[in-house]
């Protein structure tokens, strides 16, 4: 009888090691094999508060892992079931369990790039942010221009952030608010324009002073090489007390009163004495930055480029022609501006097509 229960417990043992062996089997064949063996690319998005056991269920449903009660278990065991993030993931069906939580846990977003170009203005920012589908442009716009928020993060009341959103590529998720963008390019035209005031220290104008004549510098240059020329030419007519007679500056100013950009100057707007950026009536800067310079721009703009040129014309390509007297400018307009064959078939596009041209 004995010898018989001595058996039964052997037997007993043996059936409960083996049906431990083989949960230990499963478990480690669950977490070290993915669901497939045909690699499908899966976009997944975690919204806030969603359950670990809710987002178990969708990947099994999407075929990212093959059992949602076991997968649940497994982030259990490994302490990551309060660790997953709101966001939007990359994943795909030949990854394994582990893998899987370490994708949703980091808090890594799925990221978009949003370029901005040297010389774009608040509202082309705006309507580009609106058109690349990461926000509302009258949103943008209404955080560019809150006084609240611009001195908090300049720590001045300027009337918008305008001049002060570094020109860069961002990379952007799809939880990335607005604020958290405009903040990042702040940040980021803060630390260029801290090296640039390093290297070339500021003389006889103030910081703000500098990002307003580099953002005309950067809304006029329609070559990198013509930066210095222009800035130069801004330099000599500031110190002449001459009218900068800037076209750029009329446009933002009708944008700037209207809240909508134009591209068309009227003789009555080069006659607009309401429009304080009329660079053709006040005999000194605007009030602010009319678009938002790069680095070249505001190291041109610090550095006073000598130049013997007051004047400059666009050739209709991109690039401009230089005179040091009225009269030869004069012609230039004439030759360049007022005649339209001068004009047809061309672009400062042009440029852009031909970056080694040389006038």
């Amino acid at each position: 009888m004995k010898k018989n229960f001595k058996v039964f417990s052997f037997g007993i043992v043996g059936l409960l090691l083996a049906i431990v062996g083989l949960v230990v089997y499963l478990g480690y064949s669950f977490v070290n094999s993915p669901s497939s063996n045909i690699k499908q690319e899966i976009i997944y998005e975690i919204a806030p508060a969603t359950s670990f056991l809710t987002i178990a269920k969708d990947l099994q449903a999407k075929g990212v892992v093959k059992n949602a009660q076991i997968f649940s278990l497994f982030a259990k065991l490994t302490g990551t079931r309060g660790k997953i993030k709101k966001g939007e993931y990359a994943l795909n069906t030949q990854m394994r369990p582990s893998e899987v939580l370490d994708v949703i846990t980091s808090g890594r977003s799925i990221a978009y790039p949003f370029t901005v170009s040297e010389g774009l203005n608040i509202f082309e920012i705006a309507e580009l942010y609106a058109q690349k589908g990461f926000g509302s442009k009258v949103n943008f716009l209404k955080l560019a221009t809150d006084p609240d928020f611009i001195q908090s993060l300049l720590g001045e009341k300027y009337s918008s952030l305008e001049g002060y959103l570094y020109p860069e590529t961002y990379q952007m998720t799809k939880y990335t608010t607005t604020k958290e963008l405009i903040t990042a390019m702040v940040r980021r035209f803060q630390i260029v324009f801290s090296e640039v005031t390093k290297t070339y220290p500021l003389v006889g104008m103030t910081a703000r002073q500098l990002v307003i004549l580099a953002s005309i510098v950067e809304k006029e240059t329609g070559t990198s090489e013509e930066r210095p020329l222009i800035a130069g030419v801004f330099y000599n007519r500031l110190e002449r007390k001459m009218k900068l007679q800037t076209d750029p500056t009329i446009l933002y100013g009708k944008a700037f009163l209207s809240g909508k950009l134009s591209m068309s100057i009227t003789r009555e707007d080069l006659l607009n004495d309401k429009n304080p950026y009329n660079t053709y009536v006040i005999p000194s800067l605007p009030p602010g930055p009319i678009s938002n310079p790069g680095k070249e721009a505001l190291i041109v703009s610090i550095q006073r480029p000598p130049t013997k040129y007051f004047y400059f014309v666009s050739q209709n390509d991109g690039t401009s022609v230089f005179s040091e007297t009225y009269e030869e400018h004069q012609k230039a307009v004439v030759r360049l501006q007022m005649n339209p064959k001068a004009r047809e078939g061309k672009s400062w596009r042009d440029y852009k097509k031909n970056p080694d041209k040389k006038e």
